[in-house]
């Protein structure tokens, strides 16, 4: 399975940062990845960066999406939009959205119906809080948000997962090697269970503070097929070290 190695910006970036996705291009073109690329930059910077990567080994995609096509919805962006723009994919249900946008399971699953209807591939976050692992609840936190946040009818083909403590994202903690191994087996079984020998065929990443110094390890682990990847991504020199790391480069 080919990995795929998303950086999400999240709000940051100008359009003088369009200058770290040219390098970064730059610098793949030199040395074809063997992973997929994907920079998920702010919907400002979509279009332009499309057009900067076109032709080369780096995607583009959103962070997120409205459910429906169009209306009036003064300030969202459709999965129409963003393939409109020059994006291949979206970001949805990041624990971000669920915090501060009070982002519901159903409200996420429609959002990959979206990215599924506009031909985007989804990449569906889920993961468990600190107090929620404490309790012995992780498992089980991320397996009702599997299950409520995929539709039956998605395509596998246009499905990633991405598993994402909220206790390690931009904190610089990550949880140890077989705690990454335990749950990623745990998602690949549910999704095994859900789709049958499909399920194997979809990529499970691995997000929370991966940077170029652990990204060796991390991608090292059993049913770990990427990872998404925060503020290391901005800076076209640090995700370029986070790919080089990668096995098999």
């Amino acid at each position: 399975m080919r990995r795929l190695l998303a950086g999400n910006w999240k709000m940051n970036g100008l359009r003088a940062s369009l200058a770290e996705i040219r390098a970064l291009n730059r610098g793949l073109a030199e040395t074809p990845p063997r992973a997929d690329i994907l920079v998920c930059p702010p919907a400002t910077l979509i279009a332009e960066a499309a057009k900067a990567v076109e032709g080369g080994p780096v995607a583009i995609g959103g962070q997120d999406c409205h459910a429906l096509a169009s209306g009036a919805f003064t300030g969202d962006i459709s999965a129409e939009m963003l393939r409109d723009a020059g994006a291949t994919a979206v970001i949805l249900g990041h624990s971000e959205r669920r915090l501060y946008h009070a982002e519901a399971d159903s409200l996420i699953a429609a959002k990959v119906k979206a990215a599924h209807r506009a031909g985007l591939t989804a990449i569906l976050c889920v993961g468990e809080s600190e107090t929620q692992r404490k309790q012995g609840r992780a498992g089980e936190v991320v397996a009702d948000q599997l299950e409520a946040c995929v539709p039956v009818d998605i395509a596998v083909s246009e499905l990633v997962v991405a598993y994402e403590p909220i206790w390690a994202i931009g904190t610089g903690k990550t949880p140890r090697t077989p705690e990454i191994a335990q749950m990623h087996e745990a998602v690949r079984t549910l999704l095994t269970a859900r789709f049958g020998a499909h399920g194997a065929e979809i990529r499970i990443l691995y997000g929370g503070s991966v940077k170029p110094g652990n990204a060796a390890e991390i991608l090292s682990v059993p049913n770990v097929d990427g990872a998404l990847i925060g503020g290391a991504s901005i800076k076209a020199a640090d995700f370029l070290a986070i790919i080089r790391a990668a096995p098999g480069h």
